[in-house]
């Protein structure tokens, strides 16, 4: 292998990476054991960015008519010389992409699959001019190519020819290549989603579910097919009568080594890129899922960090799967959990698990109704992932690793700060006590918000991400102070002070530094911030500002306790 291969970063093309020099991890396994043992219509369900899209085109490569076999030269597929032999350049393949069919309104979600549906049959265009087609043939197929040239490229399909598309291109590229057709659709459930949030969920339903119903469930001239999206909504219209579907989740015990990253995968790449030193980091970040029996790496954001890496060798772990999406299910998750909730939310930030019956055929209707069903869908969307077997139809939940913790404190620090501005007179109580030097004030009025907030109890997170937390919900709450100058980790004197607060109405500086106490000392997580505020000389820049007064809070946490002590510093 080229020790130049770049990596494949947002690529989904298993011909391009193939071709064009990308590293590549081997999944083609995963052809060996679906055509090993395969339903007629197969649905894998994974959270995003774990692989689904690459497979399917792993697939589209490996079965069409016209296969470039070189694409699979020294990959472990290569090996299954009766599989190939029989399966591979054999069938004709109907490929389609759902994951781009959304809008603002039923029509133009409508129009956006036509254009998919359009596009895919204008691959074949060139077929249709062989003798074994007819008349009445050629007009059902110019149906799903007419395009509207008057503007963006638009394909006019009337319902009975888009409802009834698979199934007539299936019928039409049996005739002609005399072998059935294999379906591949990727993101099956995304315009779901999208008309949910849109408002016309019920005309998406119905359009989708004849779609799939003509092609799945009533297609004589269907091989397979292989359907992959995030959740599984078999309880949906979508799915009704549809009696030869096989669901393959994260529950089950097939298949899951190819949807993420190996260990052994990881280090394989790490070693490669000569970044074998930041497997510790790599791991405690992005690894944890548990997969049936198999424990794996979220992908996009091992691909991502070692390109970063190869760049910048000390860089640190970023968020990269939550930039790829929204984090409402975990927004709605908190909004909606009553105590109990929370406090189950404070087991899995510190680590522990928390069993729950887990519901994977939702629909999208019921996916907020009851904080029960959230549960669902965080544990299928992968925020939550299982650990060890489930019992009785229970599981096990927990938070896989530290970018979903990350994602998880960011999100009830939002929750915390929009919960604490409806109060705006006990805000603006604490903040003035601040102002005052009333340290016991401050301490009083800080441990009630501790109690009204999801704690970080002890785990083995470091230290240092634990203060993190503690110091963004003194952030929101101080920044409720319109007046105030409130900056975070801002270099002063000899270091980085946690919080500066400048009140130049009052000609007043203060300097907050935030301890967690792990030991559960709070006097002595107090006595070494403030040690620190002096060692550091974090007052300095406010002298440079001319402001002579300033109030320097050691603040030490442990859990939902606190203690707050103040020194008062004046420029001599």
């Amino acid at each position: 292998m080229d020790r130049k291969c770049k990596l494949p970063i947002g690529i989904e093309n298993f011909e391009k990476i193939r071709m064009e020099g990308f590293y590549y991890i081997d999944k083609t396994g995963l052809i060996r054991e679906l055509l090993n043992d395969w339903g007629e219509v197969n649905l894998f369900t994974r959270p995003r960015r774990f692989g689904k899209s690459l497979n399917m085109s792993m697939l589209k490569c490996f079965l069409e008519v016209g296969c470039k076999k070189e694409l699979f030269d020294g990959l472990e597929i290569a090996g299954e010389t009766a599989l190939c032999q029989e399966y591979m350049g054999k069938f004709p393949v109907i490929s389609l992409s759902l994951k781009d069919v959304s809008g603002d309104s039923f029509e133009t979600a409508r129009a956006m699959l036509c254009s998919e549906v359009g596009r895919e049959a204008l691959q074949f265009r060139n077929l249709m001019e062989a003798e074994c087609f007819d008349a009445r043939e050629k007009e059902m197929y110019n149906q799903l190519v007419t395009v509207d040239t008057t503007g963006k490229e638009m394909f006019i399909m009337g319902d009975a020819a888009l409802m009834g598309s698979l199934k007539t291109l299936s019928r039409l590229l049996q005739k002609y290549y005399g072998r059935k057709a294999i379906i591949l659709i990727d993101g099956y459930d995304v315009p779901l989603a999208k008309a949910f949030e849109g408002g016309y969920y019920g005309q998406m339903v119905d359009l989708i579910r004849n779609l799939l119903g003509a092609g799945l469930k009533t297609n004589n001239s269907l091989q397979f097919a292989v359907l992959t999206g995030c959740l599984r909504l078999s309880k949906e219209s979508v799915f009704t009568g549809l009696n030869n579907l096989r669901v393959l989740s994260v529950g089950d015990v097939q298949f899951n080594e190819y949807f993420g990253f190996t260990d052994r995968e990881v280090k394989e790449l790490l070693e490669y890129y000569g970044l074998l030193e930041c497997y510790g980091r790599i791991k405690e970040w992005y690894d944890g899922y548990h997969f049936g029996n198999v424990d794996v790496y979220c992908p996009w954001d091992v691909i991502c960090y070692c390109s970063k890496l190869r760049l910048e060798p000390d860089a640190d772990p970023e968020e990269y799967w939550s930039n790829t999406s929204s984090s409402d299910i975990i927004r709605r998750f908190i909004r909606m959990g009553d105590g109990m909730t929370r406090r189950e939310l404070e087991q899995l930030m510190a680590g522990e698990a928390v069993e729950k019956k887990v519901c994977q055929e939702l629909t999208y209707k019921e996916l907020f109704d009851s904080i029960d069903n959230l549960w669902s869908v965080l544990y299928t969307t992968g925020y939550l992932t299982q650990e060890g077997k489930p019992e009785g139809g229970r599981r096990k939940l927990m938070i896989p690793n530290q970018e979903i913790l990350s994602i998880f404190e960011r999100q009830i620090l939002e929750w915390f700060q929009e919960d604490a501005r409806r109060d705006g007179a006990a805000l603006e109580s604490f903040c003035e006590a601040f102002a005052k030097g009333d340290a016991a004030k401050v301490q009083e009025q800080l441990g009630r918000y501790l109690k009204r907030t999801v704690s970080i109890r002890d785990t083995a997170v470091r230290k240092d991400l634990k203060e993190n937390f503690y110091h963004g919900i003194l952030l929101g709450l101080l920044s409720y102070k319109t007046t105030w100058s409130v900056s975070s980790n801002q270099e002063s004197g000899d270091g980085y002070s946690d919080i500066l607060v400048e009140a130049a109405e009052q000609d007043l500086g203060i300097v907050i530094e935030v301890k967690y106490a792990e030991d559960g000392n709070l006097e002595a997580g107090c006595r070494a911030a403030l040690e620190q505020i002096g060692k550091n000389n974090y007052t300095e820049l406010f002298w440079e500002w001319g402001i002579d007064r300033v109030l320097g809070y050691g603040i030490a946490c442990y859990k939902k306790r606190c203690r707050v002590e103040m020194i008062l510093e004046g420029k001599e």
